[in-house]
């Protein structure tokens, strides 16, 4: 199955019919409490993801909450 994931191909192998977005996300290797998924312009809540069949052409956007960050000076990245 092919997908657009961040505006990026992706091909998924091992996807078979009824592929879930939660099994996209598994096959990822993300943490589903740290992404939100829009699947063709719409959000897609969490809970509803096992039950989100994907095909052929989709575009998804991915974000990743990443946390942490310098205490001192309040930057996300990187600490002068």
């Amino acid at each position: 199955m092919n997908l657009q994931i961040n505006g990026e191909a992706h091909a998924v192998a091992d996807a078979k019919s009824g592929f879930t977005l939660a099994a996209l996300i598994e096959s990822l290797n993300m943490k589903p409490d740290r992404v939100a998924v829009e699947l063709n312009r719409e959000i897609v809540p969490r809970d509803r993801w096992p039950q989100t069949p994907l095909k052929e052409g989709d575009r998804l956007e991915i974000v990743h909450f990443v946390g942490g960050g310098c205490s001192a000076c309040g930057e996300v990245y990187e600490c002068p």
